[in-house]
């Protein structure tokens, strides 16, 4: 048993699928099976069953799966000191975002980034903020709209970053278009709402809001991503709220309206997995992000 066989385990068990872990781990397939054939050996009894196109770990499986993990969590640790002595000249940086900072901050950072360390390699996920949070295990970095709403991996560092203030939009022909001032959230629930997806920070903001109001909610529509809820509005779905952010370039087809009697605020949140042992270069995207 060595310990490559042990962390190829790991890999295995967390992907479900000899292939994808072969992928993650840039080894052929045949040297996959072959590393698993010689730890069943050693311990004399089967520690995964073909479930399909996957595996399934039996019990004896998972019974070794928490020491393997562990192995290679040290492993990965060990690899983010020597990233970090090693300095900037090369190396990966894997960027999560959510929606939002994703469309209207990253870009903008990515080429900060690129200017100041052009020989690392800058790859990036999307999702909403649940998806960010769910995919952190593949993550050296991530920027997510508000609070994390779910238990994050232990040793996940959180870091409070700029507001965002989320506002309402109608098209130019509504009937709030024109009229002076913010609107209360009683004024826009009396027209059908267009909501972003379950587990968007937006609509997660938006309903906390108007559950405090004691206003109800008609939801009209509820669609993913920011530019299908502009695209919505613009049909004439209802009433849709997103970041501030998103319309700064907007072509007059829209109308912004600021919520009363408070504006409707939010901090971004920057999640740094693996905090006490961060990648030089993890390292060094959070400051950029922290001085912009």
């Amino acid at each position: 048993m060595t310990p490559e066989q042990l962390i190829t385990f790991a890999t295995v068990a967390e992907h479900g699928n000899i292939s994808h872990a072969a992928v993650a781990l840039h080894l052929s397939q045949p040297a996959v099976s072959g590393q698993l054939k010689l730890l069943q050996e050693e311990f004399g009894e089967p520690l995964y069953q073909r479930a399909g196109r996957g595996v399934r770990l039996t019990a004896a499986g998972q019974q070794l799966l928490a020491h393997a993990e562990r192995l290679r969590e040290t492993f990965r640790q060990a690899h983010a000191l020597r990233d970090a002595l090693r300095g900037l000249e090369r190396g990966t940086l894997r960027i999560g975002a959510s929606t939002t900072p994703a469309s209207y901050l990253l870009p903008y950072l990515i080429a900060d980034f690129r200017q100041r360390y052009p020989d690392v390699v800058v790859t990036t996920t999307n999702g909403n903020s649940a998806e960010i949070v769910a995919a952190l295990d593949t993550l050296d970095i991530a920027l997510i709209e508000g609070p994390p709403g779910q238990e994050l991996p232990l040793g996940t560092g959180i870091t409070p970053w700029r507001e965002d203030e989320i506002v309402a939009i109608v098209p130019a022909a509504h009937p709030l278009a024109d009229v002076d001032g913010a609107q209360t959230l009683e004024a826009l629930g009396a027209y059908p709402l267009v909501l972003r997806e379950s587990g968007s920070g937006v609509r997660q903001l938006v309903e906390r809001a108007f559950a405090r109001s004691g206003v109800a909610m008609r939801v009209g529509l509820e669609i993913a991503g920011v530019e299908g809820v502009k695209e919505a509005v613009r049909a004439g779905m209802g009433v849709g709220f997103v970041s501030a952010m998103s319309i700064r370039h907007e072509d007059g087809m829209l109308r912004r309206l600021r919520i009363a009697p408070e504006p409707l605020t939010r901090r971004f949140s920057i999640l740094m997995p693996h905090a006490a042992t961060p990648s030089r270069v993890a390292a060094r995207f959070l400051q950029l992000c922290v001085d912009v």
